[in-house]
C-alpha cells in the first residue's frame, strides 16, 4: 500500500514519487502494489478537470508508468476518458483504478457511487460506472474499487465479493481527515468484510490540499472483519503487509446471491487471469498506533499547514501576536510545521494593549525561537482619528474606531507580506469566525487561516497539550481571559457568551443542523440561543470574505457549509415554527 502525497496538478512530481514507491517494492518483492484514488492527478483537481489537457496529460503519465510493471501487479488511480473525437471540456470522464500487470494495462475500474455531498462534487465532473471486473492472481480472485464504493452496503463490493467470487477487495481513496473518522471508516471496513466474507485492503491518500488533510492509515481486514495491519497516519508510507494462504483462505471460494443483490443494476462481468509469479510468504502484521483525538487534529494542522506552504511555494509565514491564545497556538503549529527560522511574528500594541500582552507575546517568541518585530499602532492610529474627526464629531464611540485599529495592523501585516513573500496566517478561530467576532481586511486580512475550523474551548485544549513536554505557551496566555484589547478593560465575554456556552451552541446549530428550540432544549437559555444563532446568521457575508482553512471538523465554515448572503429566512419565533409545520392538502392528478 503506497500511501503517498500527490499534488494536484504536478504530473512530473507525482510520476516520480509513484515511480519510486513502485521500484521500492520490487526491491521488497511485491506481489501487488496499490496507489490512492486519483494518485496521478491528485485530490480534489475540481474545475482542472473540465480542461481536456489536463486529461490528456495524466493519461500521458499513465502510459509511461505503465512498462514499469515488470514483476508486479499495480493499481493506480486515474482519470479516465472515453476514446473520442470529442476532446472538449463535456467528454466522458471516469474516476478510475487502472489494472496494470507485467507491462500491460489488463483492465480499468470507473467508480461507480460518487459522493456529492460535504467537499465533494463528483457528479459535476465524472460519469457513473457500469462493470466490475475481478481479476485472478495466483490462484487469487481480487477486485478493485474506489473510495465511496465500499462504504455502500449494497455496492460494488458486495457484488464483486458475492457475486463475483473475490476474495481481495482493493480500495482505494483520498478521503479526508475529519475528527472522529478514522474509528468510523474502521468500523465500516470490518462490517463490509465481514457481511461479504472478503478480506479488503484499504488504501488512503496522505497530505494536505487547501482546505483539506488526508491522514493515511492504510489498512488490512480479514475475511472475518479483523484489523490486521494498519499504516501510520499523517505521513507517507510504503506499507507491506504479507497474506498468507491461511488468511485468504477465510474468503469463501465460491458465493452465490440471487440477482436481485444487484441493486445497482450492473451487468457487465470481467474476469481477467494474471500470470503467477512466486509462492505468497507467511502473513505478518503490523498496526500503528492510534492516538488521542487532540494529538491527531494538532497532526492534521502541522500537515495542512505544512503542505499548504509547500505546495504553493512559500518559504516562511507572518503571525500577527497578540498576547492571546490564538496567536500563540498558530504559532507553536506553524514552528511545527515549517521550522522557527521560517515563522515571523508581528506584535502591534496600542494604547489599549496591556503589560501583561506584551510580557507574554516575547516570551512566546523567545520560548518558540522565532524572530519578533514590534510595530506601535499608536501614530497612525492618532491620524486616523484626527483625520474623521470632523466627520465623526457628535457621534459616540463605538465598534468603528475599534475596526480602526484592527485594520492598520492588517494593512501592516500585507505590507510585510508583499514586499518579502511571506505567507500570512491568520489566527481566528471557529466560534469567532461563526458569531463574525472578526474585523473584515483587519484580523481576517492573510492568505491562510490555520485554526479556522477549532473550536474556542478546542484552542485551549491543544495549547495545554502543546506545553504538556515543554511549555511554549506562557502559563498566564492560557490562563487570562481572552480580550481583543480594543478599548479599555475590553473581555470577549461583554459580546458573547462564556465559551463553553458559545462553542456548545455552535456545534448544534452548525454542525448538528439543530433549530433553536432543539437548543434550548438541552438546557440553554433562550435569549441567548436566540443572540447567537442571529449572529450566525448575519456573519455569512464576512465568512464569505474569510482566507482557505484547514477543515478537521464534520462541518466546516466553507464548502460544507452553503448558505446565501442575501437571505431573510429567520425561524426564531414559535408562530414562524408552528406555521411552518402546515401541510396544504395536495390534489389528485388524474
Amino acid at each position: 500500500m503506497a500511501q503517498i502525497n500527490s499534488t494536484v496538478g504536478d504530473f512530473s512530481g507525482n510520476f516520480k514519487k509513484i515511480a519510486g514507491a513502485i521500484e521500492a517494492a520490487k526491491k521488497a518483492e511485491v506481489d501487488l502494489i496499490a496507489f490512492p484514488e486519483m494518485a496521478i492527478t491528485g485530490y480534489p483537481p475540481e474545475d482542472l478537470l473540465l480542461k481536456p489537457a489536463f486529461i490528456s496529460d495524466n493519461l500521458k503519465v499513465l502510459h509511461d508508468l505503465i512498462p514499469l510493471a515488470q514483476g508486479l501487479t499495480i493499481v493506480l488511480g486515474f482519470v479516465d476518458r472515453l476514446e473520442s473525437d470529442d476532446l472538449s471540456s463535456k467528454a466522458v470522464r471516469y474516476n478510475a483504478a487502472a489494472v496494470i500487470h507485467e507491462g500491460r494495462l489488463e483492465g480499468v475500474y470507473h467508480k461507480i457511487c460518487l459522493p456529492n455531498y460535504g467537499v465533494f462534487d463528483e457528479n459535476r465532473y465524472f460519469k457513473t460506472g457500469k462493470s466490475v471486473p475481478v481479476f485472478t492472481r495466483d490462484g487469487l480472485k481480487i477486485a478493485v474499487n474506489i473510495c465511496e464504493d465500499i462504504w455502500h452496503k449494497n455496492g460494488p463490493t458486495a457484488l464483486q465479493a458475492l457475486s463475483g467470487g473475490a476474495q481481495l477487495i482493493v480500495n482505494i481513496n483520498a478521503s479526508p481527515y475529519q475528527m472522529g473518522k478514522g474509528a468510523a471508516r474502521e468500523e465500516m471496513l470490518s462490517q463490509r468484510a465481514a457481511e461479504n466474507a472478503v478480506c479488503i485492503a484499504y488504501v488512503n491518500m496522505v497530505g494536505g490540499q487547501d482546505e483539506l488533510v488526508f491522514d493515511g492509515g492504510s489498512l488490512v481486514m480479514d475475511a472475518r472483519g479483523n484489523l490486521l495491519a494498519r499504516a501510520p497516519r499523517f505521513k507517507e508510507d510504503l506499507f507491506i503487509i504479507d497474506l498468507s494462504d491461511e488468511v485468504l483462505s477465510q474468503a469463501r471460494k465460491i458465493r452465490l446471491k440471487p440477482a436481485a443483490l444487484d441493486v445497482l443494476h450492473l451487468k457487465k462481468w470481467v474476469f481477467l487471469d494474471l500470470q503467477k509469479r512466486k509462492t505468497r510468504k507467511a502473513a505478518t502484521f503490523s498496526i500503528a498506533k492510534n492516538e488521542s483525538s487532540d494529538a491527531e487534529v494538532y497532526k492534521a494542522l502541522v500537515l495542512g499547514l505544512s503542505d499548504y506552504m509547500g505546495k504553493n511555494r512559500f518559504k516562511k509565514g507572518v503571525i500577527a501576536i497578540s498576547g492571546g491564545i490564538d496567536s500563540a497556538l498558530t504559532a507553536a503549529i506553524a514552528v511545527d510545521a515549517l521550522g522557527a527560522e521560517n515563522v515571523v511574528g508581528v506584535f502591534m500594541p496600542s494604547r489599549y494593549t496591556s503589560p501583561e500582552s506584551v510580557e507574554d507575546a516575547e516570551a512566546l517568541a523567545e520560548n518558540l525561537g522565532i524572530r519578533l518585530m514590534t510595530y506601535s499602532i499608536e501614530n497612525p492610529f492618532a491620524s486616523f482619528l484626527d483625520l474623521l474627526s470632523t466627520t465623526f464629531e457628535g457621534k459616540d464611540v463605538d465598534t468603528t474606531e475599534e475596526n480602526l485599529q484592527a485594520r492598520i495592523r492588517g494593512n501592516i501585516m500585507m505590507a510585510l507580506s508583499n514586499k518579502f513573500s511571506w505567507l500570512v496566517l491568520t489566527t481566528g478561530n471557529k466560534s469567532e469566525m461563526s458569531v463574525g467576532y472578526a474585523t473584515l481586511y483587519g484580523d481576517m486580512a492573510g492568505g491562510f487561516a490555520v485554526i479556522k475550523d477549532l473550536w474556542k474551548t478546542a484552542v485551549y485544549r491543544l495549547s495545554e497539550m502543546r506545553n504538556d513536554k515543554k511549555e511554549v505557551i506562557p502559563r498566564r496566555t492560557i490562563d487570562r481571559p481572552p480580550t481583543a484589547e480594543l478599548r479599555p478593560d475590553q473581555c470577549d465575554q461583554d459580546s458573547l457568551p462564556p465559551y463553553e456556552v458559545l462553542d456548545a451552541i455552535l456545534q448544534a446549530y452548525v454542525e448538528a443542523h439543530q433549530h433553536r428550540e432543539e437548543i434550548v432544549a438541552m438546557g440553554f437559555e433562550l435569549e441567548t440561543v436566540s443572540k447567537v444563532l442571529k449572529l450566525v446568521d448575519s456573519s455569512e457575508f464576512k465568512r464569505r470574505q474569510a482566507p482557505v482553512g484547514i477543515k478537521i471538523t464534520s462541518r466546516a465554515l466553507g464548502k460544507d457549509r452553503r448558505m446565501p448572503i442575501t437571505n431573510r429566512y429567520r425561524r426564531f419565533y414559535q408562530q414562524e415554527e408552528q406555521e411552518s409545520n402546515y401541510k396544504p392538502k395536495r390534489e389528485k392528478i388524474a
